[in-house]
């Protein structure tokens, strides 16, 4: 029998049982195909030792003896000659990585680099959280290899000469120091010694040269390591941090793996040998369980999911691109499929950088076990999960609400279908009665608070209102990703067809469905365990991989050819030998291509129709990049040559797995089971319900319905359908739904969707604005903030959290309306950089554009992006001169300029103005005209997307609902401020008998910086006074106004401690106070660079020092440039954070007001003529304490050339304060080795000309220590504190993590 899907022909076998399982972190889901074409599906708790030893085997038992009717003792191995073959994905190697319960592991990294994989990429993951908890690193022991090659540089002036090898890139390096093997070999010694048998090795740039790796590797092999992961093998890319964390993670995984396949193995007479066992790769490609590796197995059991979707719902003729939306208990999985896997080869797990071909699979922390809380006036999804454990309340445990709570308490869940297996016994049904009672009692709470809040015009919720409320906040946070997800890469995200799975999508999809405008819903039959399913689906997969750094050119061709065909005889060479025959296999050749001078490559295949020139023997790579990147960007760069980054190939051996046979067609109506009541929107409904297994081809279901199956309930909407298929899945289509009006009174339920609404569209902003800028800083580095605002300019929702941004733009808007007022008209678009207008510092360019509607004669919103131009001009190259005096040598100055008038771009004014800081002794125009011009462009059109958006938002409510919920929103955030300053002032009442608070630091000039609060604790407000505060300075340490603000916002979001709306509202309960002529408050022409990337981060300290929070941070953002006429780098680089109450402080890391990654040492090297001689932690550098400060780094770069370096820092003279009877932190160090001897120290801020072997060695300081030194059992305690119990992850995480490290 065969049957065909797609492009695919499946064989069916007969003779034998054929197993596909996906083994869960709770769950292990089995389908089988058993002889003669009956299939089989078993649901098996993933850990129940009690009753057997592993559950994919225990599942295979009892099918095999259910099927053959032979008793087969869970005690005896099982007889595997009735099995074809086995394929398994499994979450083994995430549960390792995210419980850290992996191998023990040793690293080898080349001397100097010891903590490079602790600083990593030195940003913190959540920018808010003072206790910056980062995952632990993978390794035990490290081993500094005596050893260093360099890459050869045709201008570099350094007189020395090393002996040349060529790399597998072709380029030239120069190996400066061989290995020290004696040295090697005793400290290897050292690790074995501690019974450490596994070993990851991660040596400067053997990426593209390997042979100090496999030196030694060999040795470590000879004395005994079991395990030994050589980067240059694992993955050889650029970048030494990335590439690390894959080795170490594949040290860690793989031994973990191979000891559970032999577990499993066990199990089987004669082991697994006489059969086809594969695992699922994160690539969505199946591979033997002797090539399953620990890098490579990070997602093999979610990659079983988009496989199934992908197989069973995307349809070649129609071509409609489908949304997988995988809800399971703690999270949710969304991906994509359109036609072809969509892969990334770089996302972080569990705080571990992969580099390796993993599917776009993105996690949000928004699934049934998602705690409900009502916070503030505002109902939150999240992200706190209570797991299975003790789950929510209906499980019998104990457990908060949750998302599984509110279906179960509307009757969207019904319990005497639902699997019994709760209570003591484990055999009871969900638990409503407890659900419905914990709803009653959060009722009471939420009608309490919003009767004080709104007076007695409020109608009390009932519960079912209550829970209804939770719904629809959860379903609006969860449509955010993937609207992220499809509109980053520039596709529409009502075209796609919603594929649900997992136990709880069914009862969310059509709503998600019909809020994104998507007009079908497919939900597979085995849609609760697609994953197993999926394994059945999919394709063993061999991938090759080398690096490259060509340029795509002709004179390239050959070599490119030679080396894709090389790597494609590797793949099927591969393939053939694991069984499979020549006309089963095919290869993919694909090039990993960028723009020179920019980080944004794209893994691209062939275009299909070659194109004289350009077109390779392997096809056309540049017709499908430039393709692409008009897609992703919305612009291609013209004259700009393209590189190479690497070679890959793919090759798929194509199996022959079996599909379900049609199911009969319907010849009566459909069978409902019994009706029930579902609370909809508006009241309850009766709603059929119908089993799945009863339902036949044709079957057409109305809404309101519930569908239900063993392992999952669907819910049919009021104003949907549901069809059933021929081969019996659930085809849903969404209707409109019932037109609901909604006023302007405050509803708590709309404030918090209208809240998530309002921050998707400033997220929409920066998305447009990231795809069609064109600079490094805007499109890479992401150093850009977009926002919108009320008709009185009050900011309403900000993204993303940039903290130096925060709240700043307000001050812009605000100011334009004051300064231009009816001057504002249809068509224009305002340009302002200017501090005393709300700017920070002049590269951070402010693009506003005021929004008209209908017949208002004034705006009735505001959207606004600021972005951060590498250069506008200015005595320096980047406008950020370490020794300005005045404004006017930091750039082009702008402070009510209209970019767009009449609908007209002003090219020719504005670059004039962009022009003239040139007119000014020693200074020059913008260095980078069209990029200014581009960027700015941008701008306008990301605001036009918001504006776009919101007058959507609009024509849909009114535009007195939508401006309401703005001033709701605002007041919101106001109430969340007061209920934390109310909380604060008890505080300090019961500490010191006042609610006054003083706080005092000083800047490295002796500046001080003064705070007084004192906070009214009736009624949650404070005065913020700087009075005292010293005076404006010669130099460029002066801060605007609206920097001040934002360090304000962002030290109270801190110390709020949960996600609140940041918007004008935080600062309505607080009065500041700035006096004029100050450093906070400079006059007009004050230069001001230096206060925007330092005098903020004493900012902030004083003010957590005055609350009386944690003790400093670093202080610094450790400024470094240097460049000559020919380039320019800029880096900010780490230190140690401020301990607190109950935590030490981290260290190699940057805090507070800075967030920016730095680049990767190898990068660095390739490009720029410099050398990383060291990069490392400055052990005792933080402060002690009960709770000790973080230690700051010591980063030392050699110059190879003639050069200018300029340092602007802060923290050398006055030392980051300890608290409570902490220690402070060392002060930090700038110094010079120059190459004839001489150690100078530079001092905090200087300018110097540098020539080749002179080294500049930078100290950054370290973090204060909290409370005085004792034992060190609490800091014991602090170090294990837990991280979530799952992995979010993917290129949306990605991308805000890299956005909120701008």
């Amino acid at each position: 029998m065969a049957q065909v899907t797609g492009n695919r022909i499946f064989k069916s076998s007969f003779g034998k049982f054929q197993f596909a399982i996906d083994r869960g972190g709770t769950f292990t889901d089995i389908f089988a195909y058993c002889p003669g074409g009956k299939t089989k599906v078993m649901k098996l708790l993933s850990e129940d030792p009690t009753n057997y030893a592993d559950a994919p085997r225990e599942g295979i038992r009892r099918i095999l003896e259910e099927e053959t009717g032979i008793k087969m003792p869970a005690s005896v191995p099982l007889d595997c000659s009735q099995i074809d073959w086995i394929r398994m994905g499994t979450t083994v190697a995430t549960n390792a990585l995210l419980e850290r319960k992996g191998e023990r592991l040793a690293l080898a990294i080349t001397a100097g680099f010891k903590d490079a994989l602790h600083i990593g990429n030195q940003s913190r993951p959540s920018i808010f959280d003072l206790t910056v908890r980062c995952p632990g690193v993978l390794y035990e022991e490290i081993v500094e290899v005596d050893e260093r090659v360099v890459l050869q540089q045709e201008k570099c002036q350094l007189q020395k000469s090393h002996p040349i090898v060529v790399g597998s890139t072709k380029e030239k390096l120069e190996v400066w120091k061989a290995v020290n093997e004696m040295q090697l070999r005793q400290d290897l010694q050292r690790v074995l010694d501690k019974g450490i048998r596994s070993l990851a090795v991660v040596l400067m740039h053997s990426y593209t040269f390997d042979g100090h790796e496999k030196h030694v590797g060999r040795i470590a092999r000879e004395m005994g390591f079991q395990q030994v992961s050589l980067s240059s093998e694992v993955m050889p890319m650029v970048r030494l941090v990335p590439r690390g964390y894959t080795a170490c993670a594949d040290g860690y995984l793989t031994p973990h793996i191979k000891r559970y396949v032999k577990n499993f193995s066990a199990g089987f007479s004669g082991g697994l040998e006489k059969m086809k066992v594969l695992f699922m790769q994160s690539d969505g490609g199946l591979a033997p369980s002797e090539k399953f590796f620990g890098s490579r197995a990070i997602l093999s059991g979610p990659a079983g999911g988009v496989v199934g979707f992908a197989m069973t719902t995307y349809n070649e003729q129609a071509k409609m691109p489908v949304i997988g939306f995988d809800m399971g208990g703690t999270s949710t999985d969304v991906s994509r499929y359109a036609g072809s896997y969509e892969h990334v080869f770089e996302t972080t797990t569990a705080g571990v950088t992969i580099q390796a071909p993993q599917l776009d699979i993105n996690t949000v922390a928004a699934g049934g076990g998602s705690m409900l809380f009502y916070r503030a006036g505002m109902f939150v999804i999240g992200p706190e999960s209570a797991g299975a454990h003790p789950g929510p309340t209906c499980y019998r445990k104990g457990g908060p609400l949750c998302v599984t709570d509110a279906n179960l308490c509307l009757g969207r869940l019904l319990p005497e279908y639902f699997p019994h297996i709760f209570g003591k016994t484990e055999d009871q049904p969900l638990d409503k009665d407890a659900t419905v009672a914990a709803f009653h009692d959060l009722t009471i709470v939420v009608n309490k608070q919003s009767l004080e809040q709104k007076g007695r015009e409020y109608v009390p919720k009932t519960p079912e209102e209550v829970a209804m409320g939770f719904i629809e906040v959860a379903n609006e946070a969860m449509c955010r990703p993937i609207r992220a997800l499809t509109q980053a890469k520039g596709h529409d995200t009502s075209r796609h067809v919603l594929a649900c799975f997992g136990g709880a999508g069914g009862q969310h999809a059509c709503s998600i469905a019909r809020s994104l405008g998507m007009k079908q819903v497919f939900i597979h039959k085995y849609c609760g365990i697609l994953s197993a399913y999926g394994m059945a689906l999919a394709d063993v997969v061999y991938e090759t991989q080398e690096p490259c750094a060509h340029t795509y050119s002709a004179d390239n061709f050959q070599y490119l050819d030679a080396r894709l065909g090389e790597l494609t005889q590797q793949c099927c060479e591969e393939l053939q030998r694991q069984g499979f025959e020549s006309e089963n296999i095919t290869t993919e050749p694909f090039l990993h291509l960028r723009y020179e001078k920019t980080d944004c490559a794209l893994m691209c295949t062939a275009a299909k129709k070659p194109s004289g020139g350009t077109a390779m023997t392997h096809g056309d790579f540049l017709s499908s990049f430039l393709d692409r990147y008009q897609s992703e960007f919305g612009f291609t760069i013209t004259n700009r040559c393209i590189i190479v980054d690497d070679i890959r190939v793919r090759g798929v051996g194509h199996s022959a797995v079996p599909l379900e046979n049609n199911i009969m067609q319907a010849d009566k109506p459909p069978q409902v089971e019994k009706v029930v009541e579902v609370f909809f929107i508006g009241g309850y409904r009766d709603a059929n319900v119908y089993l799945l297994e009863n339902l036949r081809n044709g079957h057409v279901i109305p809404g309101p319905a519930l569908i239900i199956d063993k392992n999952s309930t669907v819910l049919v909407e009021p104003d949907c359908e549901a069809a059933i298929t021929a081969n019996g899945d659930v085809s849903i289509t969404i209707g409109s739904g019932a037109h609901r009006i909604i006023g302007t009174e405050l509803d708590d339920i709309q404030l918090s969707i209208f809240s998530h609404r309002f921050m998707s569209t400033a997220e929409q902003m920066g998305r447009i604005l990231q795809r069609t800028a064109i600079s490094t800083n805007i499109k890479e580095r992401l150093d850009f903030s977009c926002a919108m605002f009320g008709p009185d300019g009050g900011l309403v929702a900000n993204a993303p959290h940039i903290p130096i941004h925060l709240g700043a733009m307000q001050e812009t808007v605000q100011f334009q309306i004051k300064n231009l007022g009816n001057g504002i008209q249809k068509g224009d678009v305002i340009l302002s950089n200017h501090p005393s207008a709300g700017g920070s510092h002049l590269p951070d360019l402010t693009v506003i554009t005021p929004v008209f509607y209908g017949d208002q004669p004034k705006p009735v919103f505001f959207v606004a992006s600021r972005g951060h131009h590498a250069d506008i001009g200015g005595i320096t190259p980047g406008s950020m001169p370490p020794h300005s005096k005045f404004l006017s040598e930091e750039g082009a100055i702008f402070r009510s300029f209209k970019l767009v008038e009449n609908g007209i771009f002003q090219e020719e004014a504005v670059t004039e103005a962009l022009m003239a800081p040139g007119k000014i002794p020693r200074s020059s125009g913008t260095r980078n005209l069209q990029d200014n011009l581009s960027d700015l462009r941008a701008q306008v059109a990301a605001n036009q997307k918001g504006i776009q958006l919101i007058t959507e938002l609009i024509d849909a409510y009114g535009l007195n609902v939508v401006q309401a919920y703005m001033a709701h929103i605002q007041a919101n955030a106001e109430l969340a401020v007061r209920e934390m300053l109310k909380e604060i002032a008890l505080k300090t009442r019961e500490r010191t008998g006042k609610t006054l608070l003083y706080g005092e630091d000083y800047m490295d000039d002796g500046t001080k910086i003064a705070l007084t609060v004192d906070i009214n604790e009736h009624e949650g407000s404070a005065v913020v006074d700087f009075s005292g505060t010293g005076y404006e300075v010669y130099g460029n340490c002066n801060t605007p106004r609206a920097v001040t603000l934002s360090a304000l916002i962002y030290c109270l979001r801190c110390m709020v401690g949960h996600d609140v709306p940041l918007n004008q509202g935080c600062l309505a309960p607080i009065k500041i106070v700035i006096p004029s002529g100050t450093i906070l408050s400079p006059s007009a022409g004050a230069a001001v660079v230096g206060g925007n990337v330092l005098t903020s981060q004493r900012i902030v300290d004083v003010i957590l020092k005055a609350f009386d929070t944690c003790a400093a941070s670093q202080g610094c953002m450790n400024n470094v440039t240097f460049g000559d006429e020919d380039v320019g780098y800029y880096e900010t680089v780490a230190g140690g954070a401020g301990a607190g109450p109950g935590w030490n402080g981290r260290s190699g890391v940057h805090s507070h007001c800075t967030n920016t990654r730095i680049t990767d040492s190898e990068i660095l090297e390739r490009r720029y003529p410099a050398v990383v001689l060291s990069f490392q932690l400055n052990p005792g550098s933080g402060g002690n304490g009960e709770w000790k400060g973080g230690d700051g780094v010591i980063r030392e770069l050699l110059f190879r050339k003639n050069l200018m370096l300029s340092v602007l820092t802060e923290r050398r003279v006055f030392s980051p304060y300890g608290m409570n009877g902490g220690e402070s932190g060392q002060r930090g160090l700038n110094l010079m080795l120059h190459a004839d001897g001489r150690i100078v120290n530079l001092g905090s801020k200087t300018a110097i000309d540098v020539v080749p072997g002179d080294v500049f060695r930078l100290m950054t300081p370290g973090g204060g220590g909290y409370g005085p030194a004792a034992d060190n059992q609490a800091q014991e305690k602090a170090s294990t504190k837990r991280l979530p119990s799952f992995a979010l992850r993917g290129s949306v995480l990605d991308y805000t993590r890299k956005q909120e490290s701008a």
